[in-house]
């Protein structure tokens, strides 16, 4: 890395050093000029030492005057920046600096710019983590309140028992699903730490991913086509990427009506490095204004109430695929109906 150049900061301290010599001499040179004296020779200067003492008195006094318009220069816009700092550690998350750096172009206003982008990251980091728990809480009392509902008609009515315990053992199947599914996407977020990366063919990934889906779609007259040929081989955390490409894939099943196909296509870019997978539906789609939102926990699109899912498959997939370095998103198929787009990079 390369030694950073001198700041705006540094050439202005410079030029104060500059103008503390030309006042210096500046001074000498007037104070001649007002008494109408030539300089006298150095026996006739008062001295201190060896030193002349009115070039002395006159730079010292010249610093001095420079230093504090500096002090004063520095000290504000640090203050801020302090008394912000303070703010922020007290939970204030909205604390902006900048708006008090007058215009500042120096490196202090570098400072209190990257403050401000790095308390709205914290800020957005914060909400978004304060909604997840709330969604969570939510999606776990569902379940957990339909159980002690189950259990309390078994307890007044034992003859209900076989439909209570195949009621209570659905519901403990999704909280079994939902709490994995919660595990996998903090283990995303922490950025899969202490997992081994693999050899892993895509293709070959994506084939049997169809193989199982498609089998499981055909009881509700949902059919599933992979376009694919050839391999596409990188190193890759194997579980979280057969993860990223099923749950986009059931996804679209779950969403399609029946007697629809789903295609399944993926085409490895020029130059081999990126493979381009697309998902392609004819289910009933989102809002525009829902594209992205859709790859949020437990994002609801109105409509779909009546489809049974945990609302983290998306979510999962996409941080999935960021975490290889590639990227998901979705748009509208024309004639009705979503394309998901996964972009993933070779690796290794």
């Amino acid at each position: 890395m390369a030694p950073p150049r001198p700041g705006r900061l540094f050439w202005k301290l410079l030029l104060a050093l500059v103008m503390c010599m030309v006042l210096a001499i500046g001074g000498t040179i007037g104070f001649f000029e007002l008494t109408g004296q030539k300089p006298p020779p150095p026996g006739g200067m008062p001295m201190w030492g060896p030193v002349p003492m009115v070039p002395v008195a006159s730079a010292v006094i010249a610093v001095l005057v420079i230093s504090l318009i500096f002090a004063w220069y520095l000290s504000r816009p640090l203050r801020h920046l302090s008394w912000a700092l303070g703010r922020f550690a007290e939970g204030r998350l909205d604390t902006r600096v900048e708006p008090l750096m007058s215009g500042r172009r120096d490196e202090i206003a570098d400072v209190a710019r990257d403050f401000d982008r790095m308390a709205a990251r914290v800020e957005q980091l914060t909400q978004a983590h304060h909604t997840l728990l709330h969604d969570i809480s939510h999606e776990l009392r569902s379940p957990l309140t339909r159980l002690q509902a189950a259990i309390g008609l078994l307890q007044q009515d034992p003859a209900q028992a076989n439909a209570m315990i195949e009621r209570i053992e659905r519901e403990s199947g999704r909280l079994d699903l939902l709490i994995e599914e919660l595990l996998t996407l903090n283990r995303l977020d922490a950025g899969a730490n202490g997992m081994p990366l693999q050899r892993v063919d895509v293709i070959e990934l994506l084939q049997a991913i169809t193989d199982d889906a498609g089998f499981e779609g055909s009881a509700s007259q949902r059919t599933l086509r992979l376009d694919a040929s050839g391999s596409f081989v990188t190193d890759a955390y194997g579980e979280l990427l057969y993860r990223a490409f099923e749950n986009v894939i059931r996804n679209a099943l779950k969403f399609s009506p029946a007697g629809c196909e789903i295609e399944v296509i993926a085409r490895v870019s020029e130059g081999g490095r990126t493979l381009v997978t697309s998902v392609e539906d004819r289910g009933p789609g989102v809002p525009p204004d829902m594209l992205e939102a859709i790859f949020e926990p437990f994002t609801r699109v109105e409509g779909s109430e009546s489809v049974r899912g945990t609302g983290l498959g998306l979510a999962i997939a996409r941080r999935a695929m960021v975490l290889h370095g590639g990227c998901v998103n979705a748009t509208l198929r024309e004639g009705g109906g979503l394309v998901v787009t996964l972009s993933l990079p070779r690796r290794g």
